[in-house]
């Protein structure tokens, strides 16, 4: 099945474009959390939001839910690992899944955790950010995974089936659902290094010999996610209707840049739908044409 539109992302700017795509009809695939933007939900008060003022961030969150969930919109928590321009559609690699839309809209905020030294260097050297895509590239070797999230554990036991040996740093409250084989370790990573691969990941109180290392944070980095999307530092280059310099694909919210307002990100949201909305007519009058 191919979608119209896929939006990345469950933050303001991905729910409002969710909503004016869901009101023109449009067939839609929404990735995110059912949680929506943590920022959001840990604001004590907003009053610059227009139309809705002196609410926590947590009420507002709970008014954007009851808004998609009152149109029938469903958020596929899952977590969207890269795009692929693919000619006329684009492939979203999501776990094991694949799946198609003819536009897509990123809306995944911005990362605020530095990355480790060595994690950018390494990439695709014996880094990597999802370990169910890349784990038949570690059978019968020893990988660490670096887990932000719950997600991290459960692709520990996935590489727990495959590895000969897993170790598993996690960076949260840990909710002990590993495998008896994977070893835990309560450290801080401090530094990946490697020859032309990755060998070895520094900790503050030791060290580990391993052939890879998995990050799991909350979300891929748009430069990463999307091979060939120009950026600006954190932020993804747009233009004024928030295109992107691929074909088809489109930017809002926090990740198209400051201010980082929940204001303006929804208005980014409209925008950029409306933008993938235009494109899906030019590619259908342009059908239409070739038919005749």
């Amino acid at each position: 099945m191919r979608y119209d539109i896929a939006i990345v992302g469950s933050g303001p700017a991905g729910l409002a474009a969710a909503i004016n795509a869901k009101i023109r009809n449009k067939n839609i695939i929404l990735f995110g959390s059912q949680n929506g933007s943590d920022k959001l939900v840990k604001a004590p008060s907003i009053d610059n939001y227009l139309g809705i003022y002196d609410v926590s961030g947590a009420d507002l969150s709970e008014k954007f839910t009851s808004h998609i969930s009152e149109m029938g919109i469903e958020i596929i928590q899952e977590r969207v690992n890269n795009v692929y321009q693919m000619g006329d559609y684009f492939a979203l690699a999501v776990g094991d899944e694949i799946y198609e839309a003819t536009t897509v809209i990123i809306a995944t905020g911005v990362q605020y955790g530095k990355m480790i030294k060595g994690e950018e260097e390494y990439l695709g050297k014996g880094v990597g950010y999802c370990a169910t895509c890349d784990a038949g590239l570690y059978r019968d070797k020893v990988v660490a995974i670096i887990g932000y999230n719950h997600e991290g554990e459960e692709d520990a036991n996935f590489l727990s089936e495959i590895a000969s040996k897993v170790y598993y740093i996690p960076m949260y409250n840990l909710s002990n659902k590993l495998d008896p084989s994977i070893e835990i370790i309560d450290s801080k990573p401090i530094e990946i290094q490697g020859d032309k691969l990755v060998n070895k990941l520094i900790l503050k109180d030791k060290e580990l010999d391993i052939d890879g290392v998995f990050v799991i944070k909350d979300s891929v980095s748009p430069s990463y996610m999307v091979p060939g999307l120009e950026v600006e530092g954190p932020h993804i280059k747009t233009d004024r209707e928030m295109r992107t310099n691929i074909d088809g694909l489109y930017a809002a919210g926090d990740c198209a840049g400051k201010p980082y307002q929940y204001l303006k990100s929804a208005g980014q949201g409209q925008m950029a739908v409306s933008s993938a909305i235009s494109q899906l007519d030019k590619l259908r009058i342009k059908q239409m044409g070739l038919k005749k």
